[in-house]
C-alpha cells in the first residue's frame, strides 16, 4: 500500500489567553528545570534515516546525572522509542533513576524511528504534528506503551521531536494520561522545513485541552529586546541583520541551552528573565551532545569541556540568586 502524502501544517502557535495562564502558588518562588532529550545518535546534516537508531551515547549519562543533580538540579529525561527500546539503555535509567528520587522521565516523540513505519521520511514528516491523527496516535501508543514496560510507570510529560507541535496533539496526549507538554520554542520559526511557528509564543505556562504546556525558554536581550520575536523575525529576511544586531547589543535571541549558546549571553538572558517576573526557567539539551562528535553543539573534547563550563557557571549562578530547581513532579503539582 503506497504511503499516505504528507502535507506541512505550518501552524503558527498564538500568545494563550489570559484565562489559561498557569498561576504558581507564592510559595513556588521562581524555580528551574532541567528537560534532557534522551535519544539516539543520527547525523544532524544527513537525510532522516530509520537505520539512525544507536544509543551509545546514553554510556555518559550517569556521569552528567551525578554532576547535574550533586549541583541541586532535578533532570527529566525526555525519552523516545530507540532508548525505551534498548535493553541496556533502560537498565541504565532505571539506575538513574533511583539514584535520584527527583529524576523523572518523560516521553519524545522522532516519528522517523518510531513505530509504525507508514509514512514517508521526509522533512515534512519528521514533525509529529503533520502526521494524520490516526497515523499520529499509533506512534504514540507504542512508545508510551515501551516506556511503561521499561519502567514500570507511565510517562506524564512530552515533547515532540523537532518541536513538531499541533494543536490536535494536546487533546490526544491527555486522552493516554498525559498532563504536561514541552514542545513549545517561544522564538522560533520552522515553518521553512514544515515545521510550526512559534514567533508569538510566550514563554509563560499555560493549560490546554486538560494538559500544561511548559514551554522553552527563550529570552530576547539587548536595547530592543521589547520588540523581542517580531523584529527578530523580520531581521531574517535582512541578510546578517540578526547577526549585526546581535554584536550591536540590540537585540538577540537566547535559549537556555547550552547548545551553541555563550556562558555570557545565558547569564545575561537569566538576569533579564528573573527581572521580567519569569517564575520557571526551563534549561534543555540533547543527550548526544554528552559524547563529541555526535552534535554540531559538542564536536571535540574543547567543546564538551566548554558545556560543562556552561552549567557549573550557570548553575552556580541560579543559586546565587535563590533559583531552585523543580522536579518534573513538582512543576505538574503546582500548576494544580
Amino acid at each position: 500500500m503506497a504511503s499516505p502524502a504528507i502535507v506541512p501544517r505550518r501552524w503558527r502557535v498564538p500568545p494563550p489567553e489570559a484565562e489559561t495562564l498557569v498561576r504558581w502558588p507564592i510559595d513556588f518562588g521562581v524555580r528551574y528545570t532541567v528537560f534532557i532529550d534522551t535519544e539516539e545518535e543520527f547525523d544532524w546534516a544527513a537525510p532522516f534515516s530509520r537505520d539512525a537508531g544507536t544509543v551509545t551515547a546514553l554510556a555518559a549519562l550517569p556521569e552528567a546525572h551525578r554532576r547535574l543533580s550533586d549541583a541541586g538540579a532535578a533532570p527529566a529525561y525526555f525519552i523516545d522509542y530507540p532508548v525505551a527500546s534498548d535493553p541496556g539503555g533502560a537498565d541504565l535509567l532505571r539506575s538513574i533513576l533511583s539514584d535520584n528520587p527527583r529524576a523523572a522521565i518523560g516521553a519524545q516523540l522522532h516519528p522517523w524511528v518510531n513505530p509504525p513505519f507508514d509514512e514517508p521520511l521526509s522533512s515534512v514528516a519528521s514533525f509529529a504534528g503533520n502526521l494524520p491523527g490516526r497515523m499520529l496516535e499509533e506512534k504514540l501508543v507504542r512508545l508510551t506503551g515501551a516506556i511503561a514496560g521499561a519502567f514500570e510507570r507511565a510517562p506524564r510529560a512530552f515533547r515532540a521531536g523537532r518541536y513538531g507541535l499541533s494543536p490536535e496533539m494536546f487533546g490526544m496526549l491527555a486522552r493516554h494520561g498525559y498532563q504536561l507538554d514541552s514542545s513549545v520554542r517561544p522564538g522560533f520559526d520552522y515553518r521553512a522545513e514544515g515545521g510550526p511557528d512559534f514567533t508569538h509564543a510566550r514563554g509563560d505556562a499555560w493549560r490546554v485541552s486538560e494538559m500544561i504546556e511548559l514551554p522553552l525558554s527563550t529570552v530576547f536581550t539587548g536595547a530592543l529586546r521589547r520588540h523581542g520575536a517580531r523584529l527578530h523575525a523580520r531581521l531574517g529576511a535582512v541578510p546578517r541583520g540578526r547577526g549585526l544586531f546581535s554584536r550591536a547589543g540590540l537585540l538577540a535571541r537566547v535559549p537556555l541551552t547550552p547548545e551553541g549558546v555563550p556562558l555570557n549571553d545565558a547569564l545575561e538572558a537569566i538576569a533579564i528573565a528573573i527581572g521580567e517576573g519569569a517564575r520557571v526557567l526551563n534549561f534543555a539539551f540533547h543527550s548526544p551532545s554528552l559524547v563529541p562528535g555526535n552534535t554540531p553543539y559538542v564536536r571535540d573534547r574543547t567543546d564538551l569541556a566548554r558545556f560543562w563550563r556552561w552549567w557549573d557557571h550557570v548553575l552556580d549562578e541560579l543559586d546565587r540568586r535563590g533559583v531552585r530547581s523543580a522536579s518534573l513532579d513538582e512543576v505538574i503539582a503546582a500548576a494544580g
